[in-house]
């Protein structure tokens, strides 16, 4: 399955990608701003970055005679461990959409994640998503023991 990396022309795929993974996981209401998302992903100072894996519309995902499709996307943000001292990647969102689940896009976006860095892939996951849980276990992925995730959102008065 093709994977490449998005440009400023795939801004409302990732909008309708990120916007469909929400009301899957039962926020209904998120419309994203389209020329937020172009600056902050395709601007002169991005902020973080998008692949995408596209497929065939045609009745097989395999099959070659039909138009290629925006099927699911990765987004992400580099990191930098200090204790590593090596860039990695933060996977911010990963969705594949229904229709093209189970012909590998997923694992094919997390493969090409490990290939951009010799360092770490992280990612956050939903208490409770058996399906996730399931999947990110069959690459290997395992629960960070001993850490407590924090957010803070600075008063900007």
């Amino acid at each position: 399955m093709p994977v490449r990396d998005a440009t400023p022309d795939d801004v409302e795929d990732i909008c309708q990608l990120i916007e469909e993974h929400a009301r899957y996981e039962g926020k209904d209401d998120l419309v994203l701003d389209r020329g937020d998302m172009a600056k902050h992903l395709f601007g002169p100072e991005p902020k973080a970055w998008v692949v995408i894996a596209e497929a065939d519309t045609g009745a097989d995902v395999d099959d070659a005679a039909g138009e290629r499709v925006t099927a699911g996307m990765a987004l992400c943000a580099w990191t930098f461990p200090s204790w590593d001292a090596k860039p990695g990647v933060f996977l911010d969102d990963l969705f594949v959409k229904p229709e093209f689940r189970r012909y590998g896009l997923g694992r094919e976006l997390m493969a090409e994640l490990g290939r951009r860095t010799s360092g770490r892939v992280e990612w956050d996951m939903q208490v409770g998503n058996a399906k996730a849980e399931a999947f990110y276990g069959s690459l290997g992925g395992k629960p960070v023991e001993g850490w407590v995730k924090y957010r803070w959102l600075p008063d900007r008065r």
